[in-house]
């Protein structure tokens, strides 16, 4: 007979522990014991505990693979009658043999009802390194069952696949919010929903009655960020930093050559420019640049309140003034199509014609980021990378260990949002100028022309050429967080690939690089996305682009939603009439019966009030309480990854300073591990 102690810890969320009994069987490479107890007098597996246990196996079952689990429910009834199997939540187990050390294996799942479940040592391990039978059959038995557990669906033709789940309720909750996390979402939401209710502005269909009266739905919530838009949304100097550090900093890029369709000449620009220098100049220097949302073209648009909605395709032409002056808007053409009916508006117009011009290409900034830089790219395609960790990698494999931090509740919170945001009669429906139809041909003709480099930070600045343009505080904190990022998984890749031939040998890794591109990118290999990984440098690429993507650049194009649209002229969600045709007719009046109606604003205002900041329990990027790995070698390489990430936000904080309009939404405290909100 051979004695084993046993160490259990129970996590601290509410509801974590059990009164369900737990037993364990030992697999060895002689055998395996039978089901052992882990009994004390009481309740066994509070949440937040560590209890010790003592089981005696009546035969020496040789080295130790792995731990089974058996959790069932009392054999005798409750006071109050026999009660269903309860929850618990297992950190990890600890298993010390007679005169050996200890072994760590890592659960950190929920175990709902009877449930019975295989545990791994905590050594992180690729398959060729299982060599025993009975770990290569573990291997596959847990894949088989996560296939079995999360299934693929088409949501709309055209789209990213996605979990196959029609409401949070049908999640297991190993995917859900965590209690305390749902119970202050939904109390937020319902906050400032019954406030403005109470207000009367959520029920109403009418107009604003003025710019005065709107500055009201700011009341509702504030932010410092949403003051200072208020208060310098009409400056030109503002309108044109958003497109460098507010809610989608993705779209500048350097104009080398006017497009044929935006036909601005230098007599239109001269008051900007000033004496001495022409547009071809100013081409030639690599001072202009470009905002282009022509994809918005001819695309499907909404009805609200029985109102037909109105979309713009703009062109912005944008200027760097030397010296490091700050960037200008020079011109704005509402169309693709230039001619009579589409002017070229300009900053010496007329101060209403030259605002609802640029209140047009916010219109249109909204529309992108929204479908697409948030939905498509920061939300659908982390699913992706999760359902795919999930299906493709076991617990034991690096990749796992490494990913699974940063795809924590994302199931959930996309699963909400096909259920409450983007399906039919909710908010993008009812209160959105394209609509769920718009959303979904923007995401559609997007899947088209989407490329791998645009995932990828430094190729992406490159590629639009504003590696210099200053200011841009975007790529400055994104380009630092994605470097800490890469020599993180730099290390981890090193310590278990020794050679591009273990990337190449290992399956479990190309069936997960294979179902991203089959179900994310839908096999489309114009995207440039790889089907398989040859070399350590392109895996240590793609993870990169994965963990910041779920990580960084959520953060980045979500967390300031309601800091740009809080002061809704900024940044309207619809258009309730069409865009100019000529120049010379705009008034006040015209100008906020083109805004969205009262109840839109406000519906929109609390969608984006909601998904703008974390509920409650952040894990900020770089933080790792689920210990995954249990080596030394990668928890140094965590160590290391921390400190840079701690370095970064010093010199952000340090920098924000001296700013009259801070960046944050790429320090890394404030950023989280993965897409939850």
């Amino acid at each position: 007979m051979t004695k084993f102690r046993v160490r259990v810890s129970t996590g601290e969320a509410f509801g974590a522990g059990t009164w369900d009994k737990v037993f364990v069987s030992i697999v060895g490479t002689r055998g395996e014991s039978p089901p052992l107890p882990l009994d004390h007098l009481g309740k066994e597996f509070t949440a937040g505990a560590e209890e010790d246990f003592e089981v005696t196996l009546p035969q020496d079952v040789g080295q130790v693979l792995l731990l089974r689990v058996h959790k069932v429910p009392p054999a005798l009834p409750r006071l109050l009658g026999t009660l269903d199997p309860d929850a618990w939540f297992c950190r990890w187990f600890q298993l010390t043999p007679p005169g050996g050390a200890s072994l760590r294996f890592p659960c950190y799942q929920w175990l709902e009802g009877t449930r019975n479940l295989v545990l791994r040592e905590g050594a992180a391990k690729l398959s060729r390194a299982d060599q025993h039978p009975k770990l290569q059959k573990q291997r596959q038995e847990e894949l088989q069952a996560r296939q079995e557990m999360y299934h693929w669906k088409t949501y709309i033709p055209g789209w990213p696949h996605c979990l196959d789940e029609a409401t949070v309720k049908d999640l297991d909750l190993n995917t859900k919010y965590s209690t305390a996390k749902n119970i202050h979402f939904y109390l937020r939401g319902g906050s400032a929903l019954t406030e403005l209710r109470i207000k009367g502005l959520l029920d109403r269909k009418g107009l604003w009655r003025s710019l005065t009266e709107m500055r009201r739905i700011l009341n509702f919530r504030k932010t410092s960020a949403a003051e200072y838009a208020f208060e310098h949304w009409q400056e030109d100097t503002f309108f044109a930093s958003q497109f460098l550090n507010g809610f989608n900093p993705v779209l500048i890029r350097r104009c080398r050559s006017l497009p044929k369709n935006f036909p601005v000449t230098d007599a239109m620009v001269a008051p900007v420019l000033g004496p001495g220098t022409s547009l071809q100049t100013e081409l030639e220097r690599g001072s202009l640049f470009l905002v282009d949302h022509g994809i918005l073209s001819g695309i499907r648009t909404n009805i609200i309140n029985g109102r037909p909605q109105f979309s713009a395709a703009p062109m912005t032409l944008l200027y760097q003034r030397p010296g490091c002056g700050p960037l200008l808007p020079l011109a704005i053409q509402l169309s693709q199509t230039p001619g009579p009916n589409s002017p070229i508006f300009l900053p010496s117009d007329d101060k209403w014609d030259w605002l609802l011009a640029k209140t047009w290409v916010r219109n249109a900034e909204f529309s992108f980021h929204e479908a697409l830089t948030h939905l498509l790219h920061a939300h659908l395609l982390p699913e992706v990378f999760a359902m795919a960790t999930l299906r493709q990698l076991p617990h034991c494999h690096p990749l796992f260990k490494l990913l699974i931090p940063h795809t924590k509740y994302t199931l959930h919170i996309n699963t909400l949002a096909r259920e409450l945001l983007i399906a039919p009669g909710q908010v993008v429906d009812r209160s959105t100028g394209l609509g769920i139809g718009g959303f979904s041909e923007l995401i559609q003709r997007n899947m088209e022309q989407l490329n791998y480099s645009v995932l990828c930070l430094p190729e992406d600045i490159r590629t639009r050429g504003v590696e210099d343009i200053p200011g841009y505080y975007f790529r400055d904190d994104g380009l630092q967080v994605w470097d800490a990022v890469e020599r993180f998984v730099s290390e981890i890749i090193s310590i278990y690939y020794p050679s591009d031939v273990s990337v190449q040998d290992d399956a479990e890794l190309q069936a997960w690089v294979r179902e991203i591109f089959s179900e994310g990118f839908l096999r489309k290999e114009s995207s440039g996305v790889p089907s398989s990984l040859e070399t350590r440098e392109a895996l240590v690429r793609y993870v990169t682009m994965v963990i910041f993507t779920c990580s960084a650049m959520h953060s980045a194009i979500s967390s300031g939603q309601f800091d740009a649209c809080a002061w809704m002229p900024n940044l309207p969600p619809t258009m309730q009439l069409p865009p100019p045709t000529s120049k010379g007719r705009a008034r006040p009046e015209g100008f906020i019966a083109t805004l969205p109606p009262v109840n839109a604003t406000c519906d929109v205002a609390i969608a984006l009030w909601l998904l703008s900041k974390e509920p409650g329990e952040q894990r900020p990027l770089g933080t790792y309480p689920d210990e995954h790995f249990t080596e030394e070698a990668p928890r140094q390489s965590i160590t290391a990854f921390q400190r840079r990430l701690a370095q970064i936000s010093r010199d952000i904080r340090e920098r924000n300073q001296g700013l009259a309009l801070p960046y944050t939404y790429l320090d890394p405290p404030l950023i989280e591990n993965s897409v939850a909100i």
